[in-house]
């Protein structure tokens, strides 16, 4: 018997996603599998219509919307498998999604996560934002992918199809071993949504687990479903939850040092911001250092009792990506040196 596999898709009022792409999820090939819908306090008519339309889906209903984090915590509190598949509800797979990425998982002990290489929907010849063949960090911990830099996008032209080791695998279609998940406590509720699954990974890294992309598996994804990219409540989510998790994970040396230059960084941004006629982003930016510095007491709690070395870690670029992008011109991975 393969080992038993819980794809859970985490919905609030995304009816429209769910009439989309659900059958396919369906309709994967493998032969332990169970498909749940966690229910984040929608307002829509999504749980009726789940009822009525796929009565074979499991439906976990949280009380309130407890954000990506928060909702998936709940959720899995419920769900009982060898491997959890955290799946975003605008992802379309392809029938055998599943199976390599499970036969990669099993082959190592050590690998506690992964996910599928992950396409654009709307262009399924090129890679998707939010994970494309892979997650990396530069040296002060700016989030960024095997197949995309910042707003360039590459076509998959098989550059990208071998396993690999990174630093971060995508919550668009997150595969995590349930024993992991639990060793972990999941995601941070505090989070709320965006980074929660770099957190997660930076954990498991930090106790000498893999994080794995697997070339073999293909899904395809939308983005923007919940936030959009435009979005400032998501810019101010991504720049607080990039220091929060710095702090989290870091050695404290490191942390002080490569937190305090992000910062430098993250101030480039807001004059872009500002220059750009976009004061909402400003103030989103602004925010999110101010909330990170009142959490900074609260943060410090959650720091593990042990944090590796960070240019240690597989999925590290020991340099900086926006000098390599805006200064150099770098534009694709393969590139960076």
């Amino acid at each position: 018997m393969s080992p038993s596999v819980a794809v859970v898709i985490l919905n609030w009022n995304g009816k429209a996603f769910l009439q989309q792409f659900l059958s396919g999820v369906l309709l994967s090939e493998y032969d332990n599998l169970q498909i749940i819908v966690g229910d984040n306090a929608s307002t829509d008519d999504s749980v009726s219509f789940l009822e009525k339309n796929f009565p074979t889906v499991k439906i976990i209903k949280n009380d309130l919307n407890y954000g990506f984090a928060g909702g998936y915590n709940k959720v899995l509190e419920r769900v009982e498998a060898d491997y959890f598949v955290l799946l975003n509800s605008d992802v379309e797979v392809t029938p055998n999604w599943i199976q390599p990425v499970i036969d990669l998982m099993e082959s190592d002990a050590q690998i506690a996560a992964a996910q599928p290489k992950i396409k654009w929907q709307l262009d399924k010849n090129q890679f998707e934002y939010a994970g494309a063949a892979g997650g990396y960090l530069d040296i002060y911990a700016y989030p960024f992918c095997r197949g995309r830099l910042f707003n360039v996008y590459e076509f998959d032209q098989g550059q990208y199809n071998a396993q690999k080791e990174v630093f971060w695998a995508s919550g668009a279609a997150f595969f995590i071993k349930s024993k992991c998940w639990i060793e972990t406590g999941g995601l941070d509720a505090d989070l709320f949504a965006h980074m929660e699954e770099i957190d997660l990974c930076w954990r498991l890294k930090n106790l000498n687990y893999k994080i794995m992309f697997c070339p073999e598996a293909e899904v395809y994804h939308v983005g923007g479903g919940t936030l959009q990219t435009e979005n400032p409540f998501k810019t101010y989510l991504n720049f607080r939850n990039n220091l929060i998790i710095m702090q989290k994970n870091l050695p404290a040396g490191d942390a002080i040092f490569r937190i305090t230059i992000r910062m430098w960084i993250d101030f480039i941004a807001w004059w872009h911001f500002l220059l750009s006629g976009k004061p909402k982003f400003t103030l989103a930016v602004s925010k999110g250092h101010w909330h990170f510095i009142k959490s900074i007491a609260k943060t410090n709690k959650k720091r593990a009792a042990i944090q590796k070395p960070y240019t240690k870690h597989a999925g590290v670029y020991n340099k900086s990506v926006v000098w390599a992008f805006f200064i150099k011109k770098i534009k694709y991975f393969s590139k960076l040196n």
